[in-house]
């Protein structure tokens, strides 16, 4: 039913422009449409749709994650833009390089938005 349709993360935030900012000039995810609820930010097929509320950063999950070829050059390229790496290192299983954890041959790095919403970058899914 749903498994051709495109999906969006809906990501709740305490200060929009600061959000639209932190998602478009450090992310570079481009912003595409702006609603009275929010704005949507496009990256590949997809993106993310940040919208001011009272409950931002309560999440404590990750709220979205990009998949990338490569996540060590794409970790420091975020690491010179100011993005600090959350380290997890009471996962079962992972061991961890610096602010990569590795699984196998999966390898994540997460950080956060400035609402503190976790977010990824992981080098395959599904």
């Amino acid at each position: 039913m749903l498994g051709s349709s495109d999906v969006c993360a809906s990501i709740a935030v305490k200060d929009l422009d600061a959000a639209v900012k932190f998602y478009s000039e450090t992310l570079g995810l481009e912003k595409s449409m702006e609603s009275p609820g929010g704005v949507f930010l496009k990256s590949g097929k997809s993106g993310v749709f940040v919208y001011p509320s009272q409950y931002a950063g309560s999440n404590k999950a990750t709220y979205a994650s990009w998949m990338v070829d490569d996540v060590e050059s794409t970790a420091k390229e975020l690491e010179g833009k100011g993005v600090s790496f959350e380290q997890y290192d009471d996962l079962p299983g992972v061991k961890r390089e610096g602010n990569i954890h590795i699984m196998g041959e999966l390898k994540s790095a997460w950080f956060t938005d400035p609402d503190g919403n976790i977010l990824n970058i992981v080098n395959q899914m599904g």
